[in-house]
């Protein structure tokens, strides 16, 4: 094609994008991405580029002037809103790398929240990094001043600790959290043992989740009577905090690696192929995790990918059963043995590639579990997830692929999906323990009652939280029972 029918071919997308939000995707003259960027209406933004004169008025900043010279196509990608198209923007100037997004130094990185679930007591710390893969993440928030002041109105509300709290130990039992003067600014008891402030930090979790919105119901209710009241100054103190707490909690889409359908799955499976070695490309991959909280609640997950694409039929999940405690290796032997000796069982066939998440520690274990099986594992790697690395479990020298490997985006899905997997699956253990665990040490109350309880109050952080008057507003709760319930909950 001629640099004149580039050229008219270009126009013609630039005249027929949308006016909505989106990413736009800059390509030269062999189809490399060259440059990524967001806009607010996708038809102004883009054609500002193309503008008469454009390129006399841009003399002064030649980068710019080159870059713009350099385009001979475009791809879009349309969102629902701006803060989509922020997100979107940096996750692919992440993967993709773009000469000019580099150039102009343009690396967008977005806050998580980082719950260190290792730690006796968890603190809700501000990050731009996942680090590790024992502490769970939230976000990432494109708005970093309200999730700011969502995290200080939390720690009022839930009676947790942010990234300045140093808590002291006084017993083996208890700690201290505060110090200062902000042991007073709270309603919650300063000194506490661990389990009581877990209870804590898994009631912030389910509001910073989105999946309890209480709180929020009750703010506006306050707000709307204090207005009523003439108190506007509080008012306006209130709105201020739903404003900010509506704000971090609004969900965007969660874009995840294959949104962008920049590349067929069948490329990244031929990639995949040609770098791991493999006699065809892997039509169907399985990738195993483990999930646990300080060696409890230890699971495992399995996920399918088909053609390079999630097949979820396939998924399973495992609850450990040949132990108790904190040994990964031991938990992904004993999956890897219980996923293919059924399979063997079934006389089906094995994937053409397993994935496991983790090191040479863990594909020693899988390889340990054929072993057990006498029969010969199908072509097996670990992804380690520090380097995106890949561990062969011969003597091949470990792999690290470009970051815009269609191979290894592949890989990072199922990894990804495997681990997100584990997680959900961990969390609902957890939640049903809770909710278990502590009711049913309560004489005299059944499932019908301990059903009522839970979807009157949601969870049990509200429960102890509820005096025996709310309590014995839940029908089949009289006064007597209520107040019994009550003083339970507050020694148990």
């Amino acid at each position: 094609m001629s640099a004149s029918a580039h050229s008219d071919n270009l126009k013609a997308k630039v005249r027929a994008l949308p006016d909505g939000p989106g990413v736009y995707l800059m390509k030269d003259r062999l189809g490399r991405i060259i440059y990524v960027g967001k806009a607010k209406n996708l038809k102004k933004r883009v054609g500002s580029y193309f503008q008469p004169g454009r390129a006399r008025a841009l003399r002064h900043q030649p980068k710019i002037r080159t870059l713009i010279e350099m385009i001979t196509d475009l791809e879009i990608l349309e969102v629902k809103s701006e803060p989509e198209a922020l997100l979107l923007e940096g996750k692919l100037i992440k993967q993709w790398r773009p000469k000019y997004n580099t150039d102009f130094t343009d690396d967008k990185r977005f806050l998580l929240v980082r719950l260190d679930l290792e730690a006796p007591l968890p603190r809700f710390v501000l990050t731009r990094f996942r680090k590790d893969t024992r502490s769970r993440y939230f976000g990432p928030f494109v708005h970093s001043g309200l999730l700011r002041k969502t995290l200080t109105s939390m720690r009022q509300r839930f009676g947790i600790m942010l990234a300045d709290a140093a808590p002291k130990k006084i017993t083996d039992d208890t700690w201290e959290l505060y110090g200062d003067a902000r042991a007073e600014l709270t309603p919650w008891p300063n000194v506490v043992t661990a389990t009581e402030y877990r209870t804590r930090v898994d009631a912030a979790a389910e509001f910073l989740d989105g999946k309890s919105r209480e709180w929020l119901t009750t703010l506006r209710t306050e707000m709307s009577a204090r207005a009523a009241k003439q108190e506007y100054e509080r008012a306006a103190e209130l709105r201020d905090v739903v404003l900010a707490l509506e704000q971090t909690l609004a969900r965007t889409r969660k874009f995840t690696r294959d949104l962008t359908q920049l590349r067929s799955d069948d490329t990244g499976l031929q990639q995949l192929q040609t770098a791991l070695g493999l006699s065809a490309p892997p039509s169907h991959i399985e990738c195993f995790d483990i999930s646990h909280i300080s060696g409890t609640f230890v699971v495992a997950s399995l996920v399918h990918f088909t053609n390079g694409r999630p097949d979820r039929a396939q998924y399973r999940r495992f609850a450990i059963k040949s132990f108790i405690g904190n040994d990964d290796f031991k938990a992904m032997e004993e999956v890897v043995a219980r996923r293919y000796r059924r399979l063997l069982q079934e006389q089906k066939a094995f994937p053409d590639l397993v994935v496991i998440d983790g090191g040479r520690g863990q594909i020693g274990a899988a390889l340990k579990s054929f072993v057990g099986l006498a029969c010969p594992p199908p072509p097996l790697i670990g992804l380690a997830k520090k380097m995106e690395t890949i561990i062969f479990p011969d003597a091949r020298p470990p792999l690290n692929l470009p970051l815009n490997h269609a191979g290894l985006n592949i890989l990072q899905r199922l990894r990804d999906e495997a681990h997100r997997f584990a997680n959900t699956y961990n969390a609902d253990l957890r939640s049903k323990k809770i909710k278990e665990s502590v009711l049913d040490d309560f004489p005299g109350l059944g499932p019908v009652r301990r059903r009522a309880l839970l979807a009157h109050f949601t969870s049990l952080a509200k429960l102890r939280t509820a005096t025996s008057d709310e309590i014995s507003a839940v029908p089949g709760f009289g006064g007597k029972i209520a107040t019994e319930l009550y003083q339970f909950l507050q020694t148990s």
